[in-house]
């Protein structure tokens, strides 16, 4: 059975810059550089999710375009599945602890899934490129007509 995200109106730019804030502080100084933002911030688990949501699906889904899905594209679809499932069901039960625990998971799946634009093996990198083009979206989309501000 394949696992839907919901279209949905994307993070605002605020919750785009604190949410790559947090993977960055983590990526580069561990713990203690992020140690008490979950509380300070009751929202980050849901943006942290979303995000998950916006690294990981387009990553590990079967698209309606692929000219020749295998198995191989199948089950990596499935893990996408049950990795954002398991964030889910994280964010649900424990939203505080769950804050390190996707924001691990994301930081994880960048380094070992997602292709450095630089070819240079810097996470860093590839987590600021993904920050501007998601700042860029939310702007877009939050001062068209319609959106939402």
């Amino acid at each position: 059975m394949p696992c839907l995200i919901p279209s949905r109106t994307p993070l605002t730019p605020e919750q785009v810059a604190r949410g790559f804030d947090y993977l960055l502080a983590l990526q580069t100084g561990g713990g203690a550089a992020v140690a008490g933002q979950a509380e300070a911030h009751p929202e980050l688990t849901f943006v942290l999710l979303r995000l998950a949501e916006d690294v990981i699906w387009p990553v590990t889904a079967i698209d309606g375009e692929s000219a020749d899905p295998c198995a191989d594209s199948f089950a990596l679809d499935e893990v996408g599945c049950v990795l954002l499932s398991a964030l889910r069901d994280w964010a649900r039960d424990s939203p505080t602890t769950a804050v390190s625990g996707i924001a691990r998971s994301i930081i994880r799946f960048v380094e070992n899934v997602i292709p450095d634009p630089d070819h240079h093996g810097d996470t860093h990198a590839t987590l600021e490129t993904m920050r501007d083009e998601r700042l860029a979206l939310g702007h877009a989309m939050h001062s068209a007509p319609g959106g939402h501000h």
